[in-house]
């Protein structure tokens, strides 16, 4: 069945879903006041040199320094490691004998790359191994390196595109073949090539004539940079109701994939895009701890600071034959689904997975081999440790952008921490989308509003310029109530 890309674009929000066999796989999230830098490169100059923990603080221009840590420079910062591009094969020729105060030291101006966005408590990381994609490769500047990517299984393939490299690729820097070139021709990767070494040359100018601490280059938009680094012949329709990113997307395919066929549209129907393919109920329950499986078991899945753990249990199913049976079933069931459930939700970092236990050493075989075969749709890079006489699964997947239950959610004040409702700016969004899917219904002049003191004052302050727009488009007025008695994501829209 098709695979397909649904995206949604409003002056607030911009969100795409890869939807597999018409179930959301994967959904990516970028808000217009939280727009990601993830990639950028700047002009920045250190501040602190910190000998104990072989780190250093840079001034980029943001809020916070930055922190850039001893492996991520070395050689004057012309070296390069693993960073950003899950399943590229990237070089690293750290010295594990270098000093930090031996390579930096404060007031010095430097070229880095956001290699991790802010993340949780966490602040930015930089690396000063810069990279820049393409649609086919990664060009590392001052790298003398060809990879090819390790998703490309077959050895002639893999071969031919080193071959083709070699044949083209100037005296110096490198090369990483990306996972999208299997099977793409001599000049299309020819033509990315050419693209990557004029963009260099670009930045390159630029540092010369900036100032530190500042911006030299931005990474695409997240529409773009989605387009561009999982759009494949799996993926066969891209629907999107902004015209304007519809204009876009058309060019950018067109310029860096103009072999390539892909159905695009641009959605013109009144009510909202993710209602219509229900992607908006299924990120309702991205948000809940506990996820049912079909045979009645379930999982639960508990985020903490420093892991995520996961629980499997049978619940509600009781089996018909034994109770080695009974738990083989839901084990298998529940590896499924945990595998999807970290891809979709975008969970990273340390796994902890509670399996029901098993007797069997087969049964336990089973299920590993299960979840293994599971995890091969996920990009991201992910090590499993088989699982151990209690049944418990250790795992690591590797972390690039903020899950998605942290971007739509904010601690409860509720409860102190203890569990997450969602945030102030997100029920804002939803009465919009609540008013927009009702308004034909409601016939009167006014529309009220019925909300949560908070969320009232966020709609007449930082939200005011689309409540006004909505205003416009619907030729109604809507009027803001504040409710004290409201719980946060409690509102109410009423015809006046």
């Amino acid at each position: 069945m098709a695979n397909e890309l649904i995206i949604n674009v409003t002056a607030q929000e911009t969100r795409v879903a890869l939807l597999e066999d018409r179930g959301l796989a994967e959904l990516y999230i970028e808000r217009t006041k939280d727009r990601g830098i993830m990639g950028n490169i700047y002009k920045g100059k250190v501040v602190k040199v910190l000998p104990g923990m072989q780190a250093a603080f840079v001034d980029i221009g943001l809020e916070k320094a930055s922190f850039l840590y001893v492996s991520d420079v070395y050689g004057g910062m012309e070296d390069y490691e693993e960073m950003i591009f899950q399943g590229e094969e990237l070089p690293n020729y750290f010295n594990p004998s270098s000093q930090i105060e031996d390579l930096l030291s404060e007031g010095q101006e430097v070229l880095v790359q956001i290699s991790k966005e802010p993340l949780g408590t966490k602040g930015t990381r930089i690396t000063s191994h810069i990279t820049l994609p393409g649609r086919y490769l990664v060009y590392m500047p001052t790298v003398d390196h060809i990879g090819v990517s390790r998703r490309i299984k077959d050895e002639k393939e893999r071969r031919r595109l080193r071959e083709v490299i070699l044949t083209m690729k100037p005296p110096s820097g490198g090369f990483i073949v990306r996972t999208a070139s299997e099977g793409a021709e001599f000049e299309d990767i020819r033509n990315d090539m050419e693209f990557l070494l004029r963009l260099w040359n670009n930045i390159q100018k630029k540092k010369e004539s900036s100032t530190a601490p500042s911006l030299i280059h931005s990474d695409l938009t997240m529409v773009l940079r989605v387009i561009r680094d999982i759009l494949s012949p799996q993926v066969n329709r891209i629907i999107i109701d902004s015209k304007d990113e519809y204009e876009n997307i058309l060019s950018f395919i067109n310029t860096y994939m103009p072999k390539q066929r892909f159905e695009i549209l641009h959605y013109e129907k009144e009510g909202p895009i993710f209602d219509a393919y229900g992607i908006e109920m299924e990120i309702d329950k991205i948000l809940g701890r506990k996820v049912w499986l079909k045979s009645g078991g379930y999982i639960v899945i508990d985020m903490c600071e420093a892991l995520v753990a996961i629980d499997v249990n049978t619940g509600r199913y009781v089996g018909k034959r034994n109770l080695a049976d009974t738990i083989l079933k839901t084990n298998l069931e529940a590896a499924k689904e945990i595998a999807y459930q970290l891809r979709l939700r975008n969970i990273g970092g340390i796994i902890i997975i509670d399996f029901i236990d098993m007797e069997r050493e087969g049964d336990r075989e089973k299920v590993f081999q299960a979840f293994e075969e599971a995890l091969r749709k996920d990009r991201q890079k992910t090590s499993i440790f088989e699982i151990s006489e209690l049944g418990l699964v250790e795992m690591t997947r590797k972390r690039t952008r903020e899950n998605i239950s942290r971007i739509l959610s904010e601690s409860c004040p509720y409860c102190e921490g203890a569990g997450l409702i969602k945030s102030k700016t997100t029920v804002c969004y939803d009465i919009f989308r609540e008013i927009e899917r009702s308004s034909s219904a409601l016939g009167g002049p006014s529309i009220l509003v019925e909300v949560n003191p908070e969320v009232a004052d966020l709609l007449y302050e930082e939200e005011r310029g689309r409540v006004e727009e909505l205003e416009k488009k619907l030729k109604k007025k809507i009027l803001i109530k504040g409710k004290a008695g409201f719980h946060q994501e409690q509102f109410n829209i009423i015809e006046v």
